[in-house]
């Protein structure tokens, strides 16, 4: 098959998945946005190995984008619908699968599809309809319901008009069905981490010595810290341990939040806390294995609707994983059920705080933790079943015509 795989992020797993289905035969287009800066990127550069049948659209706007600025921000996702509905006419696929866009370029991609007869795949990441339903109504209280419930109801008929829907976690079914898609129409195929890519590493490394953070014990938290992100818990860790020489809180971000966190930084003079923007993929190993832990947080309200990937990565480091994340959240459940960390709701960040010196306390609970872990990466994200199961969902979207 000619397979356009699109993921507006560039996120490590989807373009390993494309890599996958590259070498068994398929031709494989793995489009993605390169104008979106504050978000981790995957090894989406040409590797030595990769099959003649694989290339790499990096998609640009004509601007930088504005993710911050609603209206400048609308205007370029459309215009960013466009550059990938032109990848649907030059690349001519057979299936389209895409995920992780803003819902105005999932809408012009989808009839772009839909006029050229190509079966589409939506790749439920986020409800993302949902999410900024409850963001602009809490944001901009009178007009932000209207226009919220114009996305949710964008979503709901984009997913309709789907051919096929892989959903990242049981808990979006019960909520689709009710939005009228079909029980075939549906296949849950759970997010994973490219385990190859992040092997365990030593806490003493290259990175955490050109950082000087060897020798010490460092609090991680690598990726996104965005409206749904609650970056004050961060800040309470460093408060906690500015008094601890060899505690370091380390954040690996960019944005809002990590904009933020450098404000309270020089305003409480926290040295102890370490900002550094995203880091190249390669250095990735060596950057969570300098956590001793490694840090997700999730707003109560994003519980439903986002399940954080970041958490999947640092399983396959073999370090333990601390949580302030809505407890029915599927990255809660994963870690409470295989005891590869702790977990705690996202509102206490004195519970928060308490765990964390747990774990920094008791050597021999990090390590069992972070076994944990890892055995659980190397159990759930085998890429042969991983590539099996789209492989399927693409023949399903194709018969279905």
């Amino acid at each position: 098959m000619r397979l356009l795989v699109h993921d507006y992020a560039g996120h490590p797993f989807q373009v390993q998945l494309s890599r996958a289905l590259a070498r068994r035969g398929h031709d494989v287009r793995h489009a993605y946005c390169a104008s979106l800066q504050t978000t981790p990127r995957g090894a989406l550069a040409p590797q030595p190995d990769d099959p003649a049948s694989f290339s790499v659209s990096d998609l640009r706007l004509a601007r930088p984008l504005e993710k911050y600025a609603f209206v400048t921000r609308w205007r370029q996702e459309n215009e960013y619908g466009r550059l990938i509905s032109e990848e649907v006419a030059q690349f001519a696929p057979d299936v389209v699968i895409s995920g992780n866009a803003p819902l105005d370029a999932q809408r012009r991609l989808l009839r772009a599809c839909r006029g050229r007869g190509v079966p589409f795949v939506y790749w439920v990441q986020d409800l993302l309809g949902l999410a900024t339903h409850r963001l602009l109504r809490e944001k901009i209280p009178v007009l932000g319901e209207g226009v919220g419930r114009y996305y949710a109801g964008l979503e709901r008929r984009l997913l309709r008009q789907s051919d096929h829907a892989v959903l990242i976690t049981e808990d979006f079914v019960p909520l689709l069905r009710g939005w009228g898609l079909a029980e075939e129409k549906l296949s849950v195929i759970e997010n994973w981490a490219p385990l190859d890519k992040v092997p365990p590493r030593p806490a003493d490394n290259a990175w955490a010595r050109a950082h000087g953070l060897a020798g010490k014990t460092c609090l991680l938290y690598s990726g996104t810290l965005g409206m749904k992100h609650n970056p004050e818990l961060l800040l309470r860790l460093a408060l906690d341990f500015r008094d601890r020489e060899d505690v370091r809180v380390v954040v690996v971000s960019q944005g809002l939040g990590a904009d933020w966190l450098d404000e309270q930084k020089a305003t409480h003079g926290l040295d102890n806390l370490v900002l550094l923007g995203f880091q190249p993929f390669e250095d990735l190993p060596d950057v969570l294995a300098t956590g001793a832990v490694l840090l997700a947080v999730l707003e109560a309200d994003a519980g439903v609707f986002s399940v954080p990937s970041k958490v999947l990565t640092y399983l396959c480091a073999a370090r333990p994983l601390l949580l302030a994340v809505p407890p029915e959240n599927l990255a809660a459940r994963l870690v409470q059920q295989h005891d590869a960390g702790r977990c705690v709701p996202p509102d206490d960040a004195d519970a928060f705080a308490r765990a964390a010196a747990d774990l920094l306390n008791d050597d021999g609970l990090r390590d069992r933790l972070g076994r944990n872990a890892r055995a659980y990466a190397e159990r759930a994200f085998a890429l042969d079943a991983i590539t099996d199961a789209f492989e399927a969902v693409f023949h399903a979207a194709r018969s279905d015509r």
